[in-house]
């Protein structure tokens, strides 16, 4: 007898610790630690919904119903197809572990999510404002010159935050008269845009 069924053959509805048993599939097929905060997110945040609705089973009504949710709340169509994506992982990795059947699992994968229109909007800093913002730091102190780096850090590599906090000096290399920093022997950046002046 599969987790998924009962003695009459009739599948019951995936409980939370079947979501919680898919979930831990999901994060472990992933080996990136950012991939696997988000996905971690999204998922909680889709087992927290549907455990809050009335629900007979994991189906594509049920995602259909999450997507409208997520419609809802005003969501950007990136962020919401990033949160059906999960949802799609979830399903599959419970076909894996014998939770969902697989004519379930197909209907789920097949709830589309939403067309992209237009320009992704946003802050972003033209050369010029990156450039401001690099030189924000006037004075010539240790301080200064310290954050002058990391700011050249963030904006010609295009790190994020945690990531430059993780760095030590033996990710710096010098190549070809060029310094990289390198995480196990593969470049993440290449040469700094900023000149130091």
């Amino acid at each position: 007898m599969t987790p998924g069924s009962t003695k009459k053959g009739k599948r019951r509805p995936v409980s939370l610790p079947d979501l919680d048993q898919a979930k831990s599939a999901v994060l472990n097929t992933l080996s990136s630690t950012d991939a696997q905060r988000g996905y971690r997110h999204a998922i909680d945040e889709f087992i927290e919904w549907y455990c809050s609705e009335p629900r007979f089973s994991f189906n594509r009504a049920v995602v259909v119903r999450y997507r409208m949710y997520l419609e809802q709340r005003k969501l950007a169509p990136g962020t919401i197809n990033l949160r059906l994506g999960a949802v799609r992982r979830l399903a599959y990795e419970g076909v894996e572990h014998g939770l969902l059947s697989p004519n379930l699992a197909a209907g789920i994968r097949r709830v589309r999510g939403l067309k992209k229109l237009g320009v992704r909007l946003g802050n972003w800093l033209t050369a010029e404002q990156a450039q401001n913002l690099w030189q924000a730091p006037r004075n010539q102190g240790t301080k200064q010159v310290r954050d002058r780096a990391l700011l050249a850090l963030l904006l010609s590599c295009g790190l994020r935050r945690h990531e430059l906090v993780q760095l030590d000096v033996a990710s710096l290399q010098q190549r070809e008269d060029h310094w990289a920093i390198s995480r196990a022997r593969r470049v993440i950046c290449g040469p700094c845009q900023f000149q130091a002046g």
